[in-house]
């Protein structure tokens, strides 16, 4: 009985030992992290962390001490990591490192670091997207937003510059949803003076293509999304040259009120008086004449007209 009290004894002892050996050589690669964190080596510190902290927690109560330390300091080096790849440009990857620190930082209860990394990820992505935006890679650019709008469908400001994106690349159908999207998120004025300039092209291609009543259709979008002059006046030339005089008058003397002091206020003053003239009625032609007696190219046209009509 002694001696097996005795061999007992001995393997307990040998144990501690062994022990003793392990924590030792798990607090050396400890240290080597440490080391290489205080010489800026980052992926090697990383590296000696996780060797550590594996090691450590194969030791039990024993290297506890080291565990909780490694947990720590690990979390936050994988943020400093991707935060450098975000200095570097890299972007796909800087996300990709965010998404793993975050994860590990929660497995670690390091919920301060998880956090951050979240809210890190979302300006990456637009970082990259602006980046995309201002090469004049648009369609790259419009993927690069559509990611940020997939994890954040309410995502104004992305969907406001996916539109710019998609317009950029000739896209403009595409680029009107992006609008509208942006326009119920946050970014109604901006999407609408954009929705109203896509619009305002529109008509002018259109009203050029000779295609009058899609011009006008266009032209009036483009006034109801961002009250413009310009539009109105496409809409009255689309319209006379359709032959409907009773739109174009309607929508001359609405461009009329929204720009009297327009360059051409004469002209389209004239032309309204003709309009009227055509349709019998002499005293709004008068009335429109008067307005154009004192354009110096139509004026004396105007003041012709009126002699005629007395």
């Amino acid at each position: 009985m002694k001696k097996l009290i005795v061999t007992l004894a001995a393997l307990a002892v040998a144990f501690g030992s062994a022990f003793a050996q392990d924590l030792a050589a798990v607090t050396e690669i400890y240290n080597a992290g440490a080391e290489a964190v205080s010489a800026g080596e980052k992926e090697n510190a990383l590296k000696s962390f996780e060797e550590a902290l594996k090691l450590a927690e194969a030791l039990g109560e024993e290297g506890q001490e080291v565990v909780t330390n490694c947990k720590n300091i690990i979390p936050n080096l994988k943020l400093s990591l991707a935060k450098d790849l975000v200095k570097a440009s890299k972007f796909d990857e800087a996300v990709a490192a965010l998404a793993e620190a975050e994860k590990v930082a929660e497995a670690y209860e390091a919920f301060s670091v998880a956090d951050e990394a979240k809210g890190l990820i979302p300006q990456v992505k637009l970082s990259k997207a602006n980046g995309l935006y201002k090469a004049k890679e648009f369609d790259a650019a419009a993927a690069a937003f559509q990611e940020i709008l997939d994890a954040d469908p309410a995502n104004g400001t992305a969907a406001f510059y996916k539109g710019a994106a998609l317009v950029g690349a000739g896209k403009n159908d595409e680029a009107k949803a992006a609008f509208e999207l942006a326009a119920a998120n946050g970014q109604e004025a901006n999407a609408k003076k954009q929705l109203g300039n896509i619009y305002l092209k529109e008509a002018s291609a259109d009203l050029k293509a000779k295609k009058y009543a899609d011009a006008v259709a266009a032209a009036v979008k483009a006034n109801e999304y961002a009250p413009n002059a310009q539009a109105l006046q496409l809409a009255g030339q689309a319209s006379q040259a359709a032959g409907k005089n009773n739109d174009a008058i309607k929508y001359f003397e609405q461009y009329l009120e929204a720009a009297p002091n327009a360059s051409n206020a004469g002209a389209i003053a004239y032309t309204v008086g003709a309009l009227y003239q055509t349709a019998k009625n002499n005293a709004k032609a008068k009335e429109f004449y008067t307005k154009a007696a004192s354009d110096p190219k139509y004026g004396a046209e105007a003041k012709k007209m009126l002699d005629a009509l007395k």
